[in-house]
């Protein structure tokens, strides 16, 4: 386990002691940051267990994702990496993190020396395939920057990026001829590839693209290459057969081996720019971003670039196992989105065609379904600056392909998860007068996208809800969408469009529906009325019952926009109360068919899912937050750690995160869109982030010895009584105090 000090150590090493005197083109680099916060994060928290988190170099937002692939295309590897497996197929620039299905990996490159096999092959045999082991203990991954040893070939490697440029270094052992494997055919497990090209540009520069079909459809990325050195000649190897002759290649199973000659130890330094539209506009992204071959420079630019976005917030506590899973979280909540567009703006679009510049960054990698409820709210915190970007990238979706983003990667809609997950993330944008887009485009873009007779909408526009005989994961689904519904409603009121206020409200009510009073669940119901029999809370059968990775006990609290709602559903918060304690104690077997996704359990309660996220903080909502103090720092100390398996489940592209980057604050967004932080626990002794009004102050008090629960709460000096805080507020700046004691107590 790293200590403050390792870290401390490493970081300084990293920005100082790193050279590139074989390098002609070398500057001399003197970045200084005032605070390092890069010193506090682990990147292998989350690498092992179910985490699937991205393990390499990028930097925040980054298109290019730079980090090793292994052998298995399972689903533990669909990152690429896996703590338990030291395997190296190669180095990809793309990959996701903390997601549950495999894709990307595009334009894997591996070193090699000597005479390889370029087929998948038997991997059993370290005589054939290009893999290699990983060295493990020289092995080290700090952010932006990536370095490990090939024991088959007695290469070092070292990788650091920008936005649109993977760099990368490679020591190969003297005396032996160097040579580079652009390997165009492996992606990660669900992906395929459907066409790929590579040419010579010059004596020391290829470029090419790569198509292939996954999760996402339609994928297209285009690179651009330079090596530092001239190279010797290019191997092409199209379906398992060689050829040197000829200046381009092209075929699904494309392999183009780059030879150097042997030389002393000098690196062979190598530059790969992406594109989502062009060769050309890789070549500019290259030129736009890194024109020179300083590698420590560009090292300490990446470290720069991570500091400067996790510094936004700054905490003090002496736990210092808590403030490396904290500033981890935050690191891992700025992977996605990733910008998808060349320098210039230029990017492919939802409507399978390239699109001139807009005017705005374009993004992708859209996980709504997990990161609506806590990392798009943080996001509006933290990063306000780019909210406008991201909520024009999903209007021009819309205008594209006629329905906000649901999981958008690449350009195409993958459709993944239930319910209408975007249309959250715009209302949000438009309660919370985030600037910078069209208000009246944004909601013809939640209105029109929640009107689509499709995905179920329809059963629920001709019945008011859907019913279970009809289609499977109807619960979900409904639930889902009443919880979209309501935040249409909120910005139809906003925006003074009264009829469809009404609308959408009594549309949100419909999980009403699912509610058995003779249970207290929400249990499947037939459109004749009839409940789903037999009927066992427990059970949970993936992809194929009422509910969509989770069981009755979890998704009967899935109304976070319409808590007293909910609570009428019980008849009374004493009921409410008491089902919500039953939760957290339930014991009872979900069955060989439930999703693995259903993890990190206390009771019946999975933190390891997302639609559970919000359901401690209905304790405070109904009026005993003590008990979701109790249970937030259970979840603090239980679910998340220092680590590789440091998370109860998948990252899923930010949300187990930003949960815990918002809980360890001290509050949390209920309700999906408008701005409500709902308190539960404040984890450290003081929170400063930086806002646009300055800087929010986060200060807990102490006045017993225990100090589990908020005694009072004073927002700029005077008192404050209400179950939440306002986004409004924390983005003026100001101080939030609370004073903490022994006894649970109400202050509102």
């Amino acid at each position: 386990m790293k200590t403050k000090k390792d870290l401390m150590i490493t970081s300084f090493a990293l920005a100082s002691a790193f050279t590139c005197s074989s390098c002609e083109m070398k500057t001399e680099s003197k970045l200084e940051l005032p605070v390092d916060y890069t010193a506090w994060v682990d990147p292998t928290i989350g690498t092992g267990g179910h985490g699937h988190v991205f393990y390499g170099a990028n930097v925040p937002y980054g298109y290019v994702q730079l980090g090793p692939s292994s052998i298995p295309q399972e689903w533990d590897w669909v990152s690429g990496y896996h703590q338990s497996d030291s395997t190296i197929i190669g180095f990809p620039h793309t990959h996701l993190s903390g997601t549950g299905i495999g894709d990307l990996h595009d334009v894997n490159v591996m070193p090699v020396v000597g005479e390889v096999t370029y087929s998948r092959g038997d991997y059993s045999s370290c005589e054939t395939g290009l893999w290699s082991y990983s060295e493990r203990s020289k092995e080290l991954v700090v952010p932006g920057y990536y370095k490990t040893h090939l024991l088959r070939y007695d290469i070092g490697v070292e990788l650091t990026a920008t936005k649109r440029v993977g760099f990368h270094k490679y020591t190969f052992p003297a005396g032996k001829a160097p040579a580079v494997v652009f390997d165009m055919v492996n992606g990660g497990c669900w992906d395929k590839p459907e066409e790929a090209m590579i040419q010579v540009v010059n004596d020391s520069t290829i470029s090419g693209y790569r198509y292939s079909s996954g999760w996402a459809k339609d994928q297209r990325v285009f690179f651009y290459a330079e090596f530092s050195r001239k190279f010797e000649n290019v191997e092409f190897i199209v379906d398992g057969r060689r050829r040197l002759k000829g200046n381009s290649a092209k075929g699904e199973r494309l392999f183009t081996r780059v030879n150097f000659a042997a030389s002393g130890e000098e690196p062979v330094y190598l530059k790969v720019a992406l594109s989502p539209t062009s060769e050309e506009g890789a070549r500019k992204n290259m030129q736009a971003e890194l024109s020179g071959w300083d590698f420590d420079q560009v090292v300490v630019q990446a470290k720069e670039a991570w500091s400067r976005e996790l510094g936004k917030v700054d905490i003090t506590t002496e736990d210092e196992a808590s403030k490396r899973v904290f500033y981890t979280s935050l690191y891992h909540t700025m992977f996605a989105p990733s910008e998808f567009c060349d320098v210039n703006g230029d990017y492919y679009g939802a409507d399978n065609q390239m699109h001139s510049s807009k005017g705005f960054v374009n993004y992708t990698t859209f996980s709504l379904w997990d990161t609506y409820r806590a990392a798009q709210p943080l996001m509006t915190v933290l990063h306000p600056e780019k909210m406008s970007d991201i909520i024009q990238t999903m209007l021009t979706i819309f205008q594209e392909q006629g329905k906000l983003p649901v999981w958008h990667l690449m350009g195409c809609e993958t459709d993944c998860m239930v319910g209408n997950p975007g249309v959250p993330v715009v209302a949000d944008a438009i309660l919370k007068d985030i600037k910078g887009f069209d208000q009246e485009l944004a909601y013809k873009a939640i209105k029109e996208s929640s009107m689509l007779a499709e995905r179920g909408m329809q059963h629920r526009i001709k019945h008011g809800f859907i019913p279970a005989d009809l289609m499977k994961e109807a619960i979900a689904y409904d639930m889902e969408y009443a919880i979209a519904d309501w935040a249409v409603a909120q910005a139809a009121k906003k925006l003074g469009k009264t009829d469809d206020y009404k609308y959408f409200l009594e549309r949100s009510r419909s999980y009403k529906h699912y509610f058995d009073a003779t249970t207290g669940f929400m249990r499947g119901r037939m459109l004749d009325g009839s409940w789903r029999s037999p009927f066992n809370p427990y059970a949970s059968t993936h992809r194929d019952d009422d509910y969509c990775e989770g069981n009755a006990w979890q998704y009967t609290w899935l109304a976070p926009h319409d808590v007293e709602g909910l609570i009428g559903c019980f008849g009374g918060k004493e009921a409410f109360l008491s089902k919500l304690d039953s939760l957290f104690v339930a014991d009872g077997q979900m069955g060989g068919q439930s999703s693995p996704d259903i993890s990190g359990l206390i009771g019946q309660y999975a933190h390891g899912n997302e639609p559970s996220h919000h359901i401690i903080y209905m304790y405070t909502l109904a009026g005993q937050p003590g008990k979701a103090a109790d249970k937030v720092r259970e979840v603090l100390s239980t679910m998340y750690s220092d680590k590789p398996d440091g998370l109860s489940g998948n990252e899923d592209v930010g949300q187990m995160s930003a949960w815990y980057v918002l809980s360890s604050i001290g509050f949390y967004q209920v309700e999906p869109a408008g701005g409500k932080f709902v308190f539960g626990y404040p984890l450290f002794d003081k929170v400063s982030i930086k806002v646009p009004g300055g800087k929010f102050v986060v200060e807990k008090e102490k006045k017993g010895t225990q100090n589990s629960y908020i005694q009072q709460i004073f927002l700029n000096g005077k008192e404050y009584h209400a179950p939440w805080l306002e986004y409004a507020d924390i983005m003026k700046g100001g101080t939030l105090k609370f004073v903490m004691g022994d006894t649970p107590s109400v202050w509102y």
